[in-house]
């Protein structure tokens, strides 16, 4: 009972970073499997309801990022292609087809940790999602983006 009290404190406190962090964790599961460390999670009414992290090599599907996983879940929780009452929070900026299928399931909240210089969808146009999304960056920047280039990193050697 103490410790949900103070979970939930927590949340109360800092919701954008305290789900920020569960997404890391999804990129984590995601560096264990040898996948590009990127996590995702989508929360309604303040309850976690989707979990995704990128399973790209696993599945030999270049479209089986965190975000679509994710997606995905969330709309089979909800029997719905609409995520209308949700926010996404996922470590690095979307790819483009990421950022289109938010658009297309009109999540109206977007929280991302660390931008993509080289294949982030403001790179080209941040008009594929529903106009009336909010979006929020660089929250915990600097812990998301170092997951990603310590995995390269190691890639290289």
């Amino acid at each position: 009972m103490f410790i949900c009290c103070i979970v939930n404190e927590i949340k109360n406190i800092l919701p954008d970073e305290y789900y920020m962090r569960e997404a890391l964790k999804e990129a984590v599961y995601a560096l264990e499997k040898d996948e590009v460390p990127i996590g995702a999670v989508i929360v309604s009414l303040g309850k976690i309801i989707a979990r995704g992290h990128n399973q790209v090599e696993l599945l030999k599907d270049v479209t089986a990022h965190a975000e679509m996983i994710a997606i995905t879940s969330a709309a089979n929780h909800f029997g719905s292609k609409y995520l209308t009452d949700c926010t996404l929070y996922v470590t690095l900026e979307p790819c483009m087809m990421c950022a289109t299928a938010i658009g297309w399931a009109q999540i109206p909240r977007l929280v991302y940790g660390a931008g993509d210089k080289k294949k982030g969808f403001t790179l080209i146009s941040k008009k594929v999602l529903h106009p009336k999304c909010e979006v929020v960056n660089g929250l915990l920047s600097d812990e998301c983006s170092q997951l990603i280039k310590e995995f390269f990193r190691k890639k290289r050697k």
